[in-house]
């Protein structure tokens, strides 16, 4: 019989992406293990469970013996800083939110996943990997490695875990908030994308959706949604 999970472990469920990705999952039936700071809109519903976290320290993270069908790791940075600013606990830190925390993160519940039915893994880069773009150094950086670390982790638990990454391009999410606060601004950002428009979060979390719950034939891949940013020219 088969070992059938209905339970998602989400880091960052509280804002952006993640919050966006958790209340579909559940709108969908499915329970929902968030990881956060700070609870959140959907603390208090039967169908998701709060679990206190920071994921820029040095506390263990939260023990969860639920079995789950699978993870996916949302928490991220933008770090916008010339060269000759950009300090080294500057990287350290960009790439301690947005890439060690995610190995740290799929190590403590990679249990939780085995042996159910079509487990998965979901992480997150950036259009800025694989696009040259001013002030991006450590995102870059940061991000290039989530990329390495979605084909490593493919790779060596393929065929039974399917890992899985998107890179998206500027999202309108509150950790986007500074970017996008003045008309200037967003007709700026418009206008640098090829589709005339920047993403939403709702938009990137119905993606998410299908490849954790659909895509079975899926592994080792980085989805680019970028409205045609470095992709195309308009």
């Amino acid at each position: 019989m088969e070992n059938i999970a209905n339970t998602y472990i989400v880091a960052g469920a509280s804002s952006g992406i993640g919050l966006e990705l958790a209340t579909l999952l559940i709108h969908h039936g499915f329970e929902v293990c968030g990881l956060s700071r700070t609870p959140g809109p959907l603390n208090g519903h039967k169908l998701y469970r709060h679990y206190s976290h920071d994921f820029l320290s040095d506390e263990p993270l939260p023990d969860i013996t639920v079995k789950a069908a699978g993870l996916v790791y949302c928490p991220g940075s933008i770090m916008l800083k010339p060269l000759a600013r950009l300090s080294k606990e500057d990287v350290n830190k960009t790439i301690t939110l947005n890439a060690t925390a995610a190995l740290l993160f799929v190590q403590q519940y990679l249990a939780n996943i085995k042996n159910t039915k079509d487990p998965s893994i979901l992480l997150f880069s950036s259009v800025a990997v694989r696009t040259g773009m001013p002030f991006h150094t450590a995102t870059a950086m940061a991000k290039g490695a989530v990329e390495g670390l979605t084909l490593a982790m493919a790779a060596e638990l393929a065929p039974d875990v399917r890992v899985n990454a998107i890179a998206p391009s500027l999202t309108d999410t509150p950790l986007a908030a500074g970017l996008l606060n003045t008309q200037a601004k967003i007709q700026a950002a418009k206008a640098r994308h090829p589709m005339n428009t920047f993403g939403t979060s709702a938009e990137i979390a119905k993606v998410a959706f299908h490849m954790l719950t659909e895509y079975r034939w899926v592994t080792g891949q980085v989805y680019n949604i970028n409205g045609g940013l470095g992709t195309i020219i308009k």
